[in-house]
């Protein structure tokens, strides 16, 4: 996995990393809701390292088991995110009916040239993060993409251009 990211934003703000945990005093049932909470409360939906060593060393809990939950969930990124999110379903279905060229096509769209496999990776402007998913259970749609978890189905190059033109529209 090829991860391209715009240049890093400050971490959080200690204060807002004490709030949050604040709100979670439970250190065994609540690592999952700070980490969700600290991760929305980012501008570049993502958890710097150095978050990470705040969590573990303000709740009390080995870094090594906040890291590995943190990769152990999909949901969580470690990277900054661009401001939108495009998801490719990368499922037999999907697969089959060409989702592989949609990714193709969004990694062209990027000015980033020619894709490899199962990429992921943000915009070089920040505006977009392209990632797969095995399965959105969604195969009679096939090939479905998600953008900004709006889901959309029987995509083609040619209407994944208009579904991007559209985003383009709402930002402006």
């Amino acid at each position: 996995m090829i991860t391209i990211a715009p240049p890093i934003a400050e971490p959080l703000d200690a204060w807002v990393i004490d709030q949050i945990i604040a709100n979670h005093p439970d250190p065994t049932g609540d690592l999952l809701n700070v980490l969700e909470d600290l991760q929305e409360a980012h501008p570049d939906n993502y958890l710097p390292r150095t978050t990470l060593r705040a969590v573990a060393d303000r709740m009390g809990i080995a870094a090594s088991r906040v890291f590995s939950v943190v990769t152990f969930y999909s949901f969580f990124n470690l990277d900054p995110q661009g401001k939108h999110s495009v998801v490719v379903c990368r499922g037999t279905a999907c697969h089959t009916r060409g989702s592989r060229h949609l990714l193709q096509c969004l990694y062209r769209e990027s000015g980033m040239g020619g894709l490899r496999d199962e990429e992921v990776f943000t915009t070089p402007d920040g505006q977009m993060t392209v990632r797969t998913v095995a399965c959105f259970g969604q195969c009679a749609l096939a090939p479905v993409v998600a953008i900004d978890e709006d889901i959309h189905g029987y995509v083609t190059d040619v209407r994944l251009g208009e579904l991007l033109k559209e985003l383009s529209a709402r930002e402006s």
